[in-house]
């Protein structure tokens, strides 16, 4: 009788995911999920304590967009459940996180039905979490537990979606059964469509006189940047980018246009988007956010859309193309057009006089003078609210360095999220742009980056309450408690506050930010209720109606 040892469960997940690229694991410990931190500890994974279940989900979510998969872990009920919102968030913006939740032991489950935590049959937590997830695996079956952990994280990786793992205490040790190999076959393109698909694309950008290149956010989870840019410098076509797909070209190219979405972009991307007779839309989801809440003018026969597995042009559909197949059979065969890039206007930052000795500070003077800062070696990571669109007008330097919440639009997103990007990418600094409103939900994470010795410069849009809904019907529901943010280092740890409310002390305590390099930096804004940058105004006079079901 063969007396061979196995891996435990808890050993072989924490390795596949090793293998996989996840370098860290967010969250916070609870008792059925102690075991499989034990196994953690030992383990080359390392662990990241938050403050809270959410913000270690919207930490995974960070570092997953700038690693490619991130996870959390969790105990259940309690811990799992705080988790939804962030996950629900990473599944509608296509990030690729692992939720491992601990659960009551199998034998825990037959023998002791009234445990802690439960809140319902004990299917219940799985049964919310497959709303949110693209696969959701219970390992309770020692002998399929290392193929179904297999299986989950394939699924992440080729939907870049979610994936829950429940492991309950009692599994965690025990070992597993090797099995033959049963990979997830990759998804392929069919030749045919491939090619007819990019045949008819170079005709029509043949014929066409001002085609254009829209980028969305599939390129950003595809990892395909640097197929896009190769693509633009090969063919020399503009492009513009949506909210969600912002800074997946480097946004200082020459060829880069701005943010298209409708009517909230600028005049200029909108009539060169809006008057193009080919638009090349790769990648684009077309949402709302994207569409600018549907007021974008887009010829629908005037279109090539590659995305999601397949292609449309015009009435023509193709099945089965990957986008990455598309975008590099389509760089090989394009033509260049000369000189195409030399026409478009700089895309360096405008010179701003700032500071104004006594002025006021404002969001949009406030963005601007943020843009003049923006180094190569910075990260942005934007929350919603008027942060969000006075940011749309950020140029970053390189791919991949802006991260929000731009479809869906979850307060509190910003700071945990930049501690996961920090992680994943310790080569950046981070700018964090937060609002008050979204900093008192989720900005106890900033003490997690001081703990770990982290340097992000955070600028508070301290308006004084809920900018966006105020600008959408005013009342005593939007104001908030007035924080003194810039005292925060008091009780979070080693953190510099500045307190701003003219142009000349902001401009101070950004030199000191940018120069403090050993721990966060935090300057308190104070912009008036009533400031609002024009695509925020742009924004709420199309929703009002909606709002208030005023016409």
């Amino acid at each position: 009788m063969s007396t061979a040892k196995y891996e435990t469960i808890g050993q072989y997940l924490l390795k596949r995911l090793h293998e996989a690229g996840v370098g860290h694991i967010f969250g916070i410990p609870g008792d059925y999920v102690l075991g499989f931190y034990d196994l953690l500890i030992k383990s080359p994974i390392r662990h990241i304590g938050t403050t809270r279940e959410d913000t270690a989900a919207f930490a995974a979510d960070g570092y997953a967009r700038c690693r490619g998969l991130g996870a959390v872990a969790v105990t259940y009920g309690v811990g799992a459940l705080n988790t939804v919102n962030a996950i629900a968030g990473a599944y509608a913006e296509s990030s690729p996180v692992i939720v491992i939740s601990g659960a009551p032991g199998v034998s825990e489950q037959r023998n002791d039905p009234l445990i802690h935590h439960r809140f319902g049959p004990f299917t219940a937590q799985r049964e919310i979490f497959e709303r949110i997830c693209c696969a959701s695996v219970v390992l309770n079956d020692p002998v399929i537990a290392f193929r179904q952990i297999d299986h989950a994280i394939a699924a992440a990786r080729r939907y870049c979606k979610p994936v829950y793992i429940e492991i309950p205490r009692d599994i965690v040790t025990r070992e597993g059964y090797p099995m033959p190999t049963s990979a997830i076959e990759p998804f392929t393109s069919d030749d045919t469509a491939l090619s007819e698909s990019v045949a008819e694309t170079l005709e029509m950008l043949e014929k066409a006189v001002s085609p254009i290149v829209i980028a969305g956010v599939e390129l950003h989870r595809r990892g395909l940047q640097g197929a896009l840019t190769e693509l633009i410098e090969r063919s020399g076509l503009p492009i513009a980018a949506t909210l969600t797909g912002k800074s997946v070209m480097a946004e200082r190219h020459p060829a880069y246009l701005g943010i298209y979405e409708g009517a909230m972009s600028s005049e200029n991307v909108r009539y060169t988007v809006e008057q193009s007779d080919l638009l090349l839309m790769l990648g684009m989801t077309l949402n709302e956010i994207d569409t600018g809440i549907y007021t974008a003018k887009l010829d629908p026969h005037a279109m090539v859309r590659a995305a999601g597995n397949e292609v449309v042009i015009s009435a023509h559909r193709y099945p089965r193309v990957a986008l990455a197949d598309f975008v590099a059979a389509l760089t090989r065969e394009v033509k260049p057009r000369a000189d195409e890039m030399g026409l478009l206007t700089s895309c360096q930052p405008e010179v701003v006089d700032f500071p104004e000795t006594g002025r006021p500070i404002t969001t949009e003077r406030l963005s601007a003078r943020l843009n003049q800062a923006l180094s190569p070696d910075m990260i942005v990571v934007c929350d919603v609210g008027d942060c969000l669109f006075a940011a749309i007008d950020l140029r970053v330097h390189q791919p991949t360095e802006f991260l929000a919440s731009g479809f869906y639009t979850t307060m509190g997103f910003a700071v945990p999220a930049a501690l996961g990007a920090q992680v994943a990418r310790p080569d950046r600094r981070a700018l964090i742009l937060v609002g008050d409103g979204a900093f008192q939900m989720t900005g106890t994470e900033l003490s997690t980056q001081a703990r770990l010795g982290l340097n992000p410069i955070v600028v508070v849009f301290n308006n004084s309450g809920y900018s966006t809904e105020r600008c959408l019907l005013e009342g005593p529901f939007n104001d908030i408690a007035p924080w003194r943010f810039e005292r925060l280092g008091e009780v979070f740890g080693p953190l510099m506050g500045y307190d701003a409310n003219t142009e000349q002390a902001f401009e101070g305590a950004l030199t000191c930010a940018l120069n403090n390099q050993t721990m966060p930096s935090l300057i308190n804004v104070h912009l008036s209720p009533d400031d609002a940058s024009s695509a925020m105004k742009r924004l709420t006079d199309h929703l009002k109606t909606k709002v208030t079901g005023k016409h």
